[in-house]
């Protein structure tokens, strides 16, 4: 028997969408309203372009109050471990090797230039047979203030020190924890989690606000919780108990939730879904027919941009990501193509997406954001 090999890793789990005050619903679509929608990007006045070099592993990206974008970075690992102190993730996952520094955040200038807001973040990489790095997964904005979701952290990712979970990151770097999602998890589990593929504090992977609180979102359990800004901890929806190990990757707000999955290896074309959540945790399937979801994100005209990792082959392949446009009349449009291992999205200030590219795969430095020209 064949075993599915799940989406634990922040290296392929990976995705940032901010908060948009509009709150205009868009109509339910099918799978195959979205097969008719593959049609060349060329069809459409959209162009990518580089736009930002220089990343560790990028994952979520954020445009912050001051205008810049701020990207979140896994980092590069570490080899510390943490055999003996606490459960850990099972073979070939397993054991991660953890340092509580190089996790990172970095800000990017509208003219492409990066500089580092911290580097002071755990970071950690799992199994040589996997070489799977986890750490900072998200970014996202309470006024001012920022937030960043950890994904590397905790005993279980060799980091015994820092618990994962969420952080509050000052303008100086400086960080202090807001919430340990770890022990959440090993306090309520879920219904149904996967024993193959399970993580002990999560590889938490999405972070949003909504109406004042944070929100985030777990693959490995399969979860969605919220946050209050002062740190008191609770379940959205236990998302397992409905959908099984599906790997919910990436979550935006739009008066109610919308929650894209990735799904598991090896991927099986169409698989992905896009679900609504209302604030009281009802789930319901809203769209179908997608491959490989991390990252879900909207216009002001209440258009959905859905960021796919990798088309037309069974495991993450450079080269094949897209984004897909769905507009609220159901419509749907290929707006981007030929995306290297993409892994978040962000809407910009400009009207044109962000994205970030080879989101893991390559060597220190190698991770990029590109820019897809809507206008």
């Amino acid at each position: 028997m064949k075993k599915k090999i799940a989406i634990n890793l922040t290296v392929i789990l990976l995705v940032l969408v901010a908060f948009n005050a509009c709150k205009k619903e868009v109509a339910p679509v099918s799978g195959d309203e979205i097969a008719k929608a593959q049609k060349p990007a060329g069809d459409l006045p959209a162009s990518v372009t580089l736009f930002a070099t220089g990343l560790n592993n990028p994952r979520g990206l954020e445009f912050g109050p001051d205008g810049n974008l701020y990207v979140a970075e896994a980092g590069i690992g570490g080899s510390s471990l943490t055999v003996g102190l606490c459960e850990q993730a099972p073979f070939p996952f397993g054991p991660y090797r953890g340092s509580a520094t190089g996790g990172r955040i970095s800000k990017i200038t509208s003219a492409g230039v990066r500089s580092t807001v911290t580097d002071q973040l755990p970071s950690s990489i799992s199994n040589p047979i996997i070489n799977d790095i986890m750490g900072v997964a998200d970014i996202t904005f309470i006024g001012n203030q920022m937030y960043a979701l950890l994904a590397g952290a905790g005993c279980a990712h060799g980091v015994a020190t820092v618990p994962n979970g969420i952080v509050k990151v000052n303008p100086n770097g400086s960080w202090s924890v807001v919430a340990d999602l770890g022990a959440f998890q090993h306090a309520n589990p879920v219904a149904h989690p996967e024993a193959d593929d399970f993580e002990p504090e999560g590889t938490w992977y999405n972070i949003t606000n909504a109406q004042g609180n944070l929100y985030a979102l777990e693959p490995n359990h399969g979860e969605l919780v919220k946050v209050t800004p002062d740190g008191v901890i609770s379940r959205v929806v236990d998302i397992s108990a409905s959908q099984g190990h599906i790997v919910p990757t990436a979550l935006e707000y739009k008066g109610n939730f919308f929650v894209g999955n990735l799904n598991t290896f090896p991927i099986q074309a169409g698989s992905s879904k896009i679900f609504k959540v209302n604030p009281d945790g009802e789930l319901k399937e809203w769209a179908t027919g997608f491959s490989t979801i991390l990252g879900i994100v909207f216009d002001n005209s209440a258009r959905m941009y859905v960021l796919e990792n990798t088309t037309g082959n069974p495991f993450p392949t450079p080269g094949t990501g897209r984004v897909i446009r769905v507009n609220p009349n159901g419509t749907k449009d290929v707006v981007a193509t030929g995306l290297n291992l993409p892994t978040g999205i962000a809407m910009g200030p400009d009207g044109n997406l962000y994205v970030s590219a080879w989101g893991f795969g390559r060597p220190p430095g190698g991770g990029e954001v590109v820019r897809v020209n809507l206008h």
